[in-house]
């Protein structure tokens, strides 16, 4: 299937979890290159229950099939989406006409709402995520639908904005290109559109939620996130994980263990240090599997190595991302080929492996909406050394003293800004040397590393919060 970063995840555990609680979901998706072809060759069998002769330029349809108890409805044009590349990009540069891809994809969500499918379906709620789904709430308000409809933000700084003069094209309505609706800083911004226009918006954390009403972290948005704050409609809800698909005592990628039957841990630490080719210097083995951006903090990484390395840790790296950090960090490895391990790139498995392997999985995100890596390393027992922002805050419990002492640690942090710290280099090589030294005393961390193990980071409690959620909007 198709997958980018942890918005995917969420849309492909959530339904799931929101199933038992009464609420049945069907998942809209563009039909990219080869998903036909994948769901064939799974035994899944797809029918048409939507079409059109003209989507912003050809035709295009709707096809339904259930695919590991996930309900999908695939959009079919491929005027838009059967293209080389990803999702967004080919060749490292956006598709240029990304807006009216995701444009009609929204359309299309509202026309299913709207209209039904041929198979007599039609939503009670319409739960939209990110820019790319942002017009959906628009489309209907101009249509005059009273559907409710949620508005999920992952992550504020990807805007899908686009000029004033795509609105005719798009079927929006000049008249509302104004402040107060769909302008923005001249432009036209889908997710502010969104944020606007839902019932109700949701952030993927509570940290987060309130980060959005600041300057600092609103990205121009943040007078509309405290008007929705102040009115009750705004709210974050964690994210959680799928754990099933990681679960380190069933993982096929790994050799099994548990945090009540931890021996396996040793055994996927060692074939780590193997297949990235690094020596044990008698600390802890830190893992980073990340996109290689300035907002995931790679440059304080790069800074804080050294210190890391001569106090006898090691680091191994998967990602892919700015050519610069990928450099960066190319050239530690070369500085120490035995406790600098790199790939770049992206391996699914290669990431379990690694969050099996790994002692402590480092987040120092300058900001982070919620963030799944630390919780796949919590379930992993790979202690998270994080920055103390947005998700990450609500996620992780620093392991102070005290914390230490009555069993709620669960990792470190650094850069609470609530307490005038600052997300820096200096302060993430303070965590990396605190948890250092707390690695070698053995009794602490296997402590440690229990408590991380035994977190709930399932859907189950945020499921039930998006459940009761949609309930009001319906009831």
């Amino acid at each position: 299937m198709i997958k980018t970063g942890g918005l995917a995840d969420v849309v492909g555990a959530l339904p799931a979890a929101l199933e038992p609680l009464g609420w049945h979901t069907r998942v809209l998706l563009p039909a990219y290159p080869g998903l036909f072809d994948q769901l064939a060759a799974a035994g899944t069998k797809v029918r048409r229950v939507w079409h059109t002769d003209d989507l912003f330029g050809g035709p295009a349809a709707v096809r339904r099939g259930v695919h590991n108890g996930l309900d999908l409805m695939l959009l079919d044009a491929p005027h838009l989406f059967d293209r080389p590349g990803g999702p967004y990009t080919v060749d490292g540069h956006d598709h240029g006409d990304n807006h009216v891809r995701f444009a009609a994809l929204s359309w299309v969500g509202a026309r299913l709402a709207i209209e039904g499918t041929a198979d007599r379906w039609r939503p009670d709620v319409v739960h939209v995520h990110d820019w790319q789904a942002g017009l959906v709430p628009s489309y209907l308000k101009y249509a005059g639908s009273l559907i409710p409809t949620v508005m999920t933000v992952h992550n504020i700084a990807f805007q899908g904005v686009f000029g004033p003069d795509q609105l005719d094209r798009l079927k929006l309505p000049t008249w509302d290109f104004h402040s107060d609706a769909l302008e923005y800083h001249g432009l036209v911004s889908t997710l502010k559109a969104g944020m606007l226009h839902a019932s109700r918006v949701t952030t993927v954390s509570p940290s987060y939620a309130e980060e959005l009403a600041t300057p600092e972290f609103g990205f121009g948005m943040e007078g509309l996130a405290t008007m929705r704050l102040d009115r009750g409609e705004m709210t974050g809800i964690l994210n959680g994980i799928d754990t099933d698909a990681w679960d380190p005592a069933t993982d096929p990628a790994v050799v099994p263990y548990s945090a009540t039957e931890p021996a396996g841990k040793a055994a996927n630490r060692a074939a780590l240090l193997e297949e990235f080719h690094l020596t044990d210097h008698g600390g802890p083995l830190a893992v980073v599997v990340t996109r290689l951006t300035y907002q995931k903090g790679i440059d304080l990484l790069c800074e804080a190595v050294p210190g890391f390395v001569a106090a006898g840790g090691t680091i191994a790296v998967l990602g892919s991302g700015d050519p610069g950090y990928e450099y960066a960090l190319g050239d530690l490895a070369g500085r120490y080929p035995d406790q600098v391990g790199v790939w770049i790139g992206y391996d699914e498995a290669k990431s379990h492996r690694m969050y099996a392997g790994g002692d402590i999985v480092v987040v120092p995100s300058r900001f982070e909406p919620c963030g799944l890596t630390q919780l796949y390393g919590q379930r992993y027992g790979a202690v998270p050394v994080v920055a103390a922002t947005g998700g990450l805050r609500d996620t992780v419990t620093d392991a102070t003293p005290d914390a230490l002492a009555d069993g709620t640690a669960t990792g470190f942090s650094f850069g609470d800004a609530r307490l005038g710290g600052a997300v820096d280099a200096g302060g993430l090589g303070f965590a990396l040397g605190r948890a250092t030294d707390l690695y070698r005393d053995t009794d602490a961390w296997a402590g440690l590393r229990s408590a991380a193990m035994t977190t709930d980071v399932d859907w189950g409690t945020s499921a039930a919060r998006y459940a009761e959620l949609f309930t009001g909007l319906v009831s």
